[in-house]
């Protein structure tokens, strides 16, 4: 019997007997096979996992690209926040203005609710006159305002005629849960005095689409209308460095480190944003609440195979379907965590042409 037919035989004989399908005898596994504890869970030995063959040139070139650069297992965080914002930030700018010769755009900075903001449109182009976006940056709840406000915004604007307002919500370490979700709130309030409220949409990436879920769950709460419809990329309606993903991505991708498998906490990485906060509460963690999905309106979820926030999207996304509510999930093949930050990836060109074609699908047709 040629051996991969004797090794099929072998799990459906396993199954039939009442085993976990996969498991083999001990006998026959292989020096390198994973093994598995009682409580489930698995010991996976070290492998090799190459390039995808079905992502990008452009993406395995940047793939390769990793062997130059340091692997973010540690747990140290450099502890002045003033300092790390503006290192983040001088790290991005290169990457910023790629995007503006990519997208050329008009930034104008605000105030709208009592919130700092960034409005972002199309450089020479009409911008829709009847709907608007808001963007909440990404960057742990606690850093990255405001390179990555514009490396999010700058595209969607300059692709989809919109006018986006990106806002400077509060951040950790100098503020707590629900501080940042209140200002979206504010935002959200004034813009709906201006745009009937189906013509606004939301979105963002990492922190920032953790927040954007926050916020679908809680404009119904407060009596106030729901979106026309959000976008929740590289994060998920459950927190953050939960699910298997966390654990995968941690030594496939390695941008963030792998929880501890013991179950202790892992490395807060916003700085304290969310200490005292139930994690069970439906706001922050709306995916785990049927009642507050179904509120939810037309949704798009993007994420990779190798993103630590895989489980989250997946989990969200299934919650909303479920609950009855339009949702699209789209997981990039070989891609991590907010890839669409990298313009040059063909990848990360489909998502803005997604996102652009979802908030024009869901937003309305007309000025009703």
């Amino acid at each position: 019997m040629p051996g991969q037919w004797k090794a099929l035989a072998g799990l459906v004989l396993v199954a039939a007997a009442g085993a976990p399908l996969g498991a083999q005898p001990a006998a026959d596994a292989p020096p390198n096979a994973p093994t598995f504890a009682p409580d489930g869970t698995a010991r996976v030995p070290p492998f090799t996992l190459p390039p995808s063959v079905l992502s990008s040139p452009e993406a395995r070139r940047q793939q390769a690209m990793r062997a130059r650069m340091p692997v973010a297992q540690g747990t140290s965080q450099e502890p002045d926040i003033a300092v790390r914002r503006a290192q983040l930030n001088a790290a991005m700018a290169p990457r910023i203005a790629r995007m503006q010769a990519l997208y050329p755009v008009d930034i104008t900075d605000t105030v709208i609710g009592g919130v700092r903001a960034k409005v972002v449109t199309p450089k020479g182009k009409p911008v829709d006159p009847r709907r608007v976006l808001i963007n909440l940056h990404g960057g742990a709840f606690s850093l990255c305002w405001d390179a990555c406000a514009l490396v999010e915004s700058i595209p969607i604007a300059a692709l989809g005629g919109y006018r986006v307002v990106s806002i400077d919500y509060r951040m950790a370490p100098e503020h707590r849960h629900p501080a940042g979700l209140e200002d979206v709130v504010s935002v959200y309030r004034a813009l709906a005095g201006q745009y009937r409220p189906r013509h606004i949409g939301i979105y963002g990436c990492s922190a920032g689409g953790n927040l954007t879920a926050q916020a679908a769950a809680a404009l119904p709460m407060r009596g106030l209308p729901q979106a026309g419809a959000i976008g929740i990329f590289g994060a998920g309606g459950v927190r953050f460095q939960s699910g298997d993903s966390a654990y995968i991505a941690g030594y496939v991708d390695g941008t963030f480190p792998a929880p501890p498998a013991d179950g202790s906490p892992a490395t807060d990485l916003t700085r304290g944003y969310f200490d005292g906060a139930d994690f069970g509460d439906p706001v922050v963690s709306p995916a785990l609440h049927p009642e507050v999905m179904a509120k939810f309106p037309p949704t798009l979820l993007i994420t990779g195979t190798r993103a630590m926030d895989l489980s989250p999207a997946i989990v969200t996304n299934s919650a909303l379907l479920r609950a009855g509510v339009a949702s699209t999930l789209i997981v990039g093949e070989a891609m991590g965590h907010c890839y669409l930050y990298q313009p040059d990836l063909p990848e990360s060109r489909d998502a803005y042409a997604a996102i652009v074609a979802h908030f024009r699908r869901n937003l309305g047709t007309g000025p009703g």
